[in-house]
């Protein structure tokens, strides 16, 4: 019996996009996801932050393409944080269209996520996004719409974190059939 990878699909204010897990090569990241997803926390919540070169903090030395969202860290209704599965362990790299799970410290991933423009492989194990070096963990990839997120990407504000009436709203995620 085929290894069937779920889709979960964003109806947002600009449109609609799916994303297919990788369960099999990241199941931790995959399962946090999918409880954030059947719990309805990603219903009502947004993209909040939408990184692209001409925005970011001109300090950081790695240029970044990115739309993020979803719940923010350290929320009270969060779950608690989980382990990060990185790109050594799982094979996955991040490509245009992957979807990653946020992060500030090791094993501190709850609920918020992004999705690469371009291949970002600073954020892989070993890039030089984050100071430790372990990465992000990827765990999907778009795999219907993506001009849909090339449109939330396009509504980039001058600053990475949009003004909240700039934010694009996330008004239900579910698993596709």
């Amino acid at each position: 019996m085929p290894n069937v990878q779920p889709v979960v699909t964003f109806e947002t204010a600009l449109g609609t996009f799916s994303v297919r897990l990788h369960a099999d090569r990241a199941p931790l990241t995959a399962a946090n996801f999918l409880v954030y997803v059947d719990s309805g926390r990603y219903d009502g919540s947004s993209i909040f932050r939408i990184v692209n070169p001409h925005n970011q903090t001109a300090s950081d030395p790695v240029r970044i393409s990115v739309i993020h969202g979803g719940t923010r860290p350290l929320v009270a209704s969060n779950l608690p944080m989980i382990a990060l599965e990185t790109t050594q362990q799982t094979g996955l790299a991040h490509r245009h269209g992957t979807l990653s799970m946020g992060r500030e410290e090791p094993d501190s991933a709850e609920g918020d996520f992004f999705v690469c423009l371009g291949d970002q492989p600073h954020f892989d194990f070993g890039g030089a996004r984050h100071p430790d070096g372990l990465g992000f963990a990827a765990f999907g990839e778009v795999c219907e719409g993506m001009a849909v997120v090339e449109a939330i990407f396009a509504a980039a504000g001058p600053e990475e974190y949009l003004e909240p009436e700039a934010e694009v709203r996330i008004l239900r995620a579910c698993r596709s059939a």
